[in-house]
């Protein structure tokens, strides 16, 4: 009877140690559990943060603004697109012509004169029979008109026939002086589109034998070619439309001065007949 009794004393302690070491290991796990849970959240809160602030840069950044480029700068891109062997000639004939636009409006301004003021002093001087007086003032005016008179008042001795002819041709050298350089600026304006057009044509060229060489009509390869080929002759008809347009300027002065030359003949000959004696 006492060994039943110590035996189930036995495992009944047994049980109560086993029982309680379950129950403490339930607890270090519970624990470890949660404190598993407490770093799993700690690391998930870190998580964001760094994302958050690697974010928070990008959020705040602002976007880039793409630089305009200047007209000079577009300009020098799309000359060395074109070639310069090819948009040198069109730029030369640019620089030339502009140079001889230049000295032939400044010849022309220059050669402007007030035609009714200088009729009304001539014919004061001849109504005073001083034709000396009246040279002197045409010597004085500059211009093409103020030259005829003066050639025409240098031969009144010589009659008014003289006088006349004297008027005529020396208008005509005075018409070849205000047309100078006009044939070289029409030159000009005839060669710039034709080097453009000539490059063209070559740059074409360039852009099949690509075409050829790659094998395939690739739209980069025949879009690169023509836009390369086409700058040419846009550079060259802008240059024929500038020089054009002070062709034509020039042209329409020097008629104008042509009218005041003839003009004023008729009238200085008309002054000539009434006051010669």
């Amino acid at each position: 009877m006492k060994k039943v009794i110590a035996l189930l004393s036995i495992a009944g302690l047994l049980t109560f140690m086993n029982v309680n070491s379950v129950s403490a290991q339930g607890k270090n796990a519970a624990k470890d559990d949660k404190a598993a849970v407490e770093q799993a959240d700690t690391n998930a809160a870190k998580a964001d943060t760094a994302k958050a602030e690697e974010a928070a840069p990008v959020q705040n950044q602002t976007p880039e603004v793409a630089e305009s480029k200047s007209f000079h700068q577009v300009l020098k891109e799309k000359y060395i697109d074109g070639g310069a062997g090819w948009m040198t000639p069109v730029l030369l004939c640019l620089i030339f012509g502009m140079a001889l636009v230049i000295e032939r409006v400044l010849y022309l301004n220059m050669a402007t004169t007030n035609v009714k003021k200088l009729l009304s002093g001539i014919e004061d001087n001849v109504s005073k029979g001083d034709y000396n007086g009246a040279k002197e003032l045409c010597r004085n005016t500059r211009g093409p008109v103020a030259s005829i008179f003066y050639q025409g008042l240098d031969r009144v001795d010589e009659g008014l026939e003289n006088v006349e002819k004297a008027i005529t041709s020396y208008g005509g050298v005075q018409m070849a002086r205000l047309e100078s350089n006009l044939t070289w600026i029409a030159l000009f304006i005839a060669l710039a589109p034709s080097f453009g057009f000539l490059g063209t044509v070559v740059g074409m060229v360039q852009a099949f034998d690509d075409i050829e060489a790659a094998g395939d009509i690739s739209p980069t390869v025949v879009a690169g070619g023509m836009k390369t080929a086409l700058l040419t002759t846009v550079f060259g008809l802008i240059v024929a439309i500038i020089l054009q347009i002070f062709y034509n300027y020039i042209v329409s002065k020097i008629e104008s001065l042509v009218n005041q030359m003839e003009d004023g003949s008729i009238t200085f000959m008309d002054i000539l007949v009434k006051y010669k004696r």
